[in-house]
């Protein structure tokens, strides 16, 4: 085009003698040159607009921080899958500690990031108009979205790592559940003892109810259970006419032989100190105290319990034996401890 206007200008001239004739066409030639240059500069004014705003969308700031962010979140992956290697192998404590550190740390700075270089930090809201776009505004809406998609494409790739890495965080999280042991089932409602299982002290040697002097305690196990922590008892001779058990225990003890749980009710305690003046059996951890003659109830401390009561009898050899189990769970209670035998 402004090869023909030029072209039209030399022949006019060539071909007119008249100045003002010439003038009047050459301004006119000049008007239309003027604006196809403005055309042109508004052409490439919009294109350095795209331009500019293109890098504004995605400066060289927020391409490096999603490079980081995608490394961050793929090395909390490797720090996840690492320490559930490291776990089923046998583990090593300091590793362990180190590559869970990595792995919520590099996720937690890779968040970090994303929330302060991807995430617009303004808010623009504009007035719907109701007249229809031009050609121009529906070709830049269609470059917006072109942009958008390339955005949301990048976003998808650090969700993408962000879910691995966090699933593989959360894998290596189930194995050590392994480490809390097998479920104990009712293992914590019945101990070692059983019905005619004979009283042994720690060696295993049989304990006869005329072995212990009065105000005498000693330890005792079922037999051939001498290693059974849950089933250690404490057995103590009083006087029969002391004695005042409720009524359904009268026969509980043979010849003023008592037998409780050694563990305490209140933390576990091993209760291994007996007060022969106050006939007392007592806790050396919080002092905790029971009354060995009325069924071991508490008299003092935090204990929420009486000890379990063990019923003995004496068989045709003069041993003593057991009728069954405790009555009721020993030691401490727990969540699940059944509600009508915490009494």
């Amino acid at each position: 085009m402004k090869r023909f206007v030029a072209k039209r200008v030399r022949k006019r001239l060539s071909g007119d003698g008249g100045g003002g004739t010439t003038r009047r066409r050459l301004s006119l030639f000049a008007a239309v040159a003027a604006f196809l240059a403005a055309i042109g500069l508004r052409k490439t004014w919009r294109k350095a607009e795209e331009a500019q705003r293109r890098q504004d969308r995605h400066p060289r700031d927020d391409q490096k921080a999603a490079a980081w962010i995608g490394f961050l979140f793929l090395f909390s992956m490797a720090c996840g899958v690492g320490l559930l290697v490291l776990y089923s192998k046998g583990g090593q404590v300091q590793l362990e500690g180190a590559l869970l550190g990595g792995s919520l740390g590099a996720m937690g700075l890779g968040l970090m990031l994303w929330g302060k270089y991807l995430y617009p930090h303004e808010i623009v809201t504009e007035e719907r108009e109701p007249i229809a776009s031009d050609v121009a505004q529906r070709a830049e809406v269609g470059e917006e979205l072109q942009e958008a998609e390339e955005s949301i494409t990048r976003r998808s790739f650090l969700t993408r790592v962000l879910v691995g890495a966090g699933g593989a965080f959360l894998v290596a999280m189930v194995f050590p559940l392994r480490s809390l042991g097998p479920n104990p089932g009712r293992s914590l409602l019945r101990t070692s003892w059983g019905r005619g299982t004979r009283v042994v002290d720690e060696n295993n040697v049989p304990v006869r109810h005329t072995d212990l002097p009065e105000a005498g305690v000693v330890t005792v196990f079922p037999e051939d259970h001498t290693d059974a922590e849950d089933s250690q008892a404490i057995l103590v001779k009083v006087s029969p006419d002391d004695l005042a058990l409720p009524p359904d225990r009268s026969d509980w003890a043979p010849g003023g032989n008592v037998c409780y749980s050694k563990i305490c009710t209140h933390a576990g305690c091993p209760v291994g100190l007996y007060v022969a003046e106050l006939h007392e059996l007592q806790c050396p951890c919080h002092q905790s105290a029971f009354n060995v003659l009325d069924g071991a109830q508490v008299v003092f401390g935090p204990a929420p319990r009486p000890l379990p009561q063990l019923s003995l009898y004496v068989d045709r050899d003069g041993f003593l034996r057991s009728r069954g189990d405790f009555p009721e769970p020993v030691g401490p209670g727990w969540w699940t401890r059944p509600q009508e035998q915490s009494t």
